[in-house]
């Protein structure tokens, strides 16, 4: 798809759950100003939806902003029509692929098990989105290579700047970031300059690896 190439080269997502719509400016910008390039608005958010309108006329051409924690078809529709570029789920549901390979919209799936991952991209996802990866283990990433090192994965959970390189080494292409990258005080105090500092920290070791 579209973005599938760009994902593999900008090797970070993060992903924002639970912020406010006040929060959602400075947190974009900060994101933005930080070398961030693909923002994943949570569906579960309050305002998620408009969130995801206004980042993508906000930043349009600058980054690429999705929608996560699509869990149906319908969640999937109304986040494409609010401009959602790529849709990520925390599990495989072969509808939501299905939909959003007909509407020309990238979507990675979540899955666990090497049966999920292998069932969510032979139907279609390019990318597939491992989760728990705080729960499975960095060495779990590194045994699935092996009999499966063809599909590609984006490690979601446990990545923190002292151990991005080690995700990467054991094979995932991308890796998605929540609180290493929005910490809690940050979002607290307002702190637009913290947030871009760790951004960009995170920007130069994704480069790196």
């Amino acid at each position: 798809m579209k973005l599938t190439a760009e994902l593999k080269r900008e090797r970070l997502v993060a992903i924002v759950r639970g912020i406010s719509r006040e929060q959602a400016g400075f947190v974009g910008e900060g994101l933005v100003q930080g070398g961030i390039r693909f923002m994943e608005v949570t569906m579960n958010t309050d305002g998620a939806l408009p969130m995801i309108q206004a980042w993508r006329e906000r930043y349009d051409g600058q980054v690429y902003v999705g929608a996560g924690t699509v869990l149906d078809v319908d969640m999937a529709k109304n986040a494409v029509a609010a401009g959602a570029q790529f849709l990520i789920s925390p599990n495989t549901d072969l509808a939501v692929i299905e939909y959003a390979l007909e509407q020309g919209v990238d979507v990675w799936p979540g899955a666990m098990t090497p049966t999920e991952i292998v069932a969510a991209h032979a139907a279609g996802a390019e990318i597939i989105k491992l989760f728990p990866a705080a729960s499975l283990g960095i060495s779990f990433i590194k045994e699935l290579q092996g009999p499966l090192g063809h599909i590609p994965l984006l490690a979601t959970g446990g990545a923190t700047l002292e151990n991005l390189g080690d995700y990467y080494a054991a094979g995932a292409v991308a890796v998605g970031l929540g609180s290493a990258l929005l910490s809690k005080e940050a979002l607290a105090s307002g702190a637009q300059d913290e947030i871009t500092k760790q951004a960009v920290a995170f920007v130069e070791a994704a480069r790196l690896k």
